[in-house]
């Protein structure tokens, strides 16, 4: 949906009270700079102003992405002051990350604003409901199949001579949990601003994989292949979500850890007939 397609939906606020904004380009690989610009910036203004004037609170989808290639706990902090400093390593990160800092630069400055505004800098999310995401599904879903059709988890390469194969970390949240999140803000209209939304913990692909199998019921086979080359010099081999000022604001709710949520997913739906909600 372009900007202009947006105007058909946007009429009257009487019966709004919240707009969730989730949508993206999210492909790490993404390449039309106009394109991702028009959908994950122009588009997002457009939404962003018209919840300002119609008086609706906004609720939107930011990504861990905006990081690029930091590789330790404390460059993943949400802290308002270090937004300027952060530097994506693909265009999608780099979408993100001006959205927030133009979405930033006119809530914080006087500009008129919608009664609630929160980004959420989304980790790694997986769950059910993510099957038409095509290349960029969730690590789980991708396990999932190739364990299931008999064949060996396969796991990236490391591009970096100081992170072993299989040892690249992220913070893999389960889905329920972000709605967790997202509910709590709607359910907290006094709460603005930029946060992230993890779990506070980085696992390793390893781990993942052997997640996956044990829920599965397979025995563990990995293997590990080149990482292609359209991800080299673009890959993040650590992330780990600083929750602190999401805590700090009264979110109390713990996640669950990754074999939790991993046995949740394949329990509950991969391993069902029908897998969505």
């Amino acid at each position: 949906m372009s900007p202009d397609d947006l105007d058909g939906f946007l009429g009257s606020a009487a019966d709004v009270g919240a707009v969730f904004h989730m949508g993206a380009i999210s492909s790490t690989t993404a390449t039309d700079g106009d394109l991702v610009w028009a959908t994950n910036v122009a588009l997002s203004e457009k939404l962003r102003d018209w919840c300002a004037e119609q008086r609706v609170r906004f609720i939107y989808a930011s990504s861990a992405a905006t990081y690029g290639a930091a590789d330790r706990a404390d460059l993943f902090s949400d802290d308002p002051a270090r937004l300027g400093t952060l530097e994506p390593l693909n265009l999608y990160g780099w979408s993100k990350h001006m959205f927030d800092q133009l979405t930033e630069a006119r809530l914080t400055r006087g500009g008129v604003r919608p009664p609630q505004w929160t980004g959420l800098k989304f980790f790694n999310v997986y769950g059910p409901n993510e099957y038409h995401k095509g290349s960029m599904i969730s690590v789980v879903k991708v396990k999932y199949d190739e364990v299931r059709a008999g064949r060996p988890a396969r796991l990236f390469r490391s591009d970096r001579p100081d992170v072993a194969d299989g040892e690249q970390v992220r913070d893999f949240i389960w889905v329920g949990d972000v709605v967790k999140v997202m509910l709590w803000l709607y359910d907290h209209p006094d709460v603005n601003g930029l946060f992230n939304c993890g779990t506070g913990v980085a696992r390793s692909y390893l781990d993942l994989a052997r997640a996956v199998c044990a829920a599965a019921g397979v025995p563990e086979r990995i293997e590990f292949i080149d990482m292609p080359e359209s991800l080299r010099g673009q890959y993040q081999s650590f992330t780990r979500a600083d929750m602190s000022r999401l805590r700090a604001v009264g979110y109390r709710e713990p996640f669950l850890s990754l074999e939790d949520g991993v046995g949740l997913y394949v329990r509950d739906y991969l391993g069902k007939s029908d897998p969505y909600l």
